[in-house]
């Protein structure tokens, strides 16, 4: 029994980690999607909207820090968009890599100038604090709560992209974007909203996280590469593929925490070489027209 009640936490926990992964993995495959870039600056928006819930939070509190920082970050998306992605849509997708790679080192050393390269801790707020106690199970309040803020977010994307004419333009223009300019459809805009909501989930991300790992410059390239093997197991231009990807990282990582930590970390690199092997595609991977 106790070996059950330990297994429990440590899913839980794992489902956690998932979580903020899916939330940085679902922008990602929006993103080069969409618009083909391949964006290694993503972890610098979830840094920049963890630093922003520090800056924020003692005049808006976490709830507000929570609310604010992922729409900042998301208006820093739509410059960066308009004036540095948007001109790479149509290029070679090394170019896109090391643009965003370049943005990436910007920002995370523009982070470090300003706040400093030691950590910054951030408490959890003091009403998600404490266990709830389910049976012989103790559950963390605010892993509980961030899971439940997670669902709803996704589930927002999900409506989003699945029962809106925004989304059947962008699923359109995933597919075959060549077919959606012929229909008199510019995609400028509806790329412009996918990089800001995409940069906004990850920033959602990194206040949730704030609390539990702390702030720091380079927290960003910590989260994105699980972020990545996440998009590669789901598959390219799958929503649910990357949603099931996400939960069967969290759940493999979490287990293994309790058999064998040490290759808690590379047992989610392992699987995602064994999926690639059985199915280059990715689990729920879409055939799109202009990447084959």
């Amino acid at each position: 029994m106790l070996l059950l009640t330990l297994a429990v936490e440590q899913v839980v926990n794992g489902l956690f980690l998932g979580a903020i992964y899916l939330l940085i993995a679902l922008g990602l495959s929006l993103i080069f999607s969409l618009g083909g870039i391949v964006n290694l600056a993503h972890g610098a928006f979830y840094a920049i909207g963890a630093y922003l819930t520090i800056v924020l939070s003692p005049a808006l509190g976490f709830g507000g820090s929570l609310v604010a920082a992922p729409v900042l970050v998301a208006v820093i998306g739509l410059l960066v968009e308009r004036f540095l992605f948007r001109r790479f849509y149509r290029a070679d997708p090394i170019l896109s890599l090391l643009l965003t790679f370049g943005l990436a080192m910007v920002a995370e050393q523009a982070l470090r100038m300003i706040f400093g390269a030691p950590p910054l801790p951030y408490a959890i707020p003091q009403a998600l604090r404490g266990q709830i106690f389910v049976g012989d199970f103790v559950l963390s309040r605010y892993r509980l709560a961030i899971l439940a803020a997670v669902i709803v977010a996704v589930a927002c994307v999900w409506f989003l992209l699945q029962r809106t004419t925004f989304g059947r333009v962008v699923r359109a223009g995933v597919q075959n974007p060549d077919m959606v300019a012929a229909l008199g459809i510019s995609l400028k805009p509806y790329m412009a909203t996918v990089v800001g909501l995409s940069v906004g989930l990850a920033a959602l991300a990194g206040v949730m996280l704030a609390p539990i790992s702390g702030v720091h410059p380079a927290m960003g390239a910590e989260v994105l590469t699980g972020a990545f093997v996440v998009v590669v197991i789901g598959g390219l231009g799958s929503f649910w593929g990357v949603v099931l990807a996400a939960l069967i990282v969290g759940i493999v990582r979490g287990l293994m925490v309790l058999v064998y930590p040490g290759f808690a970390e590379a047992a989610i690199y392992a699987l995602m070489a064994v999926i690639l092997l059985v199915r280059p595609r990715g689990l729920l991977g879409e055939r799109i027209l202009r990447f084959e």
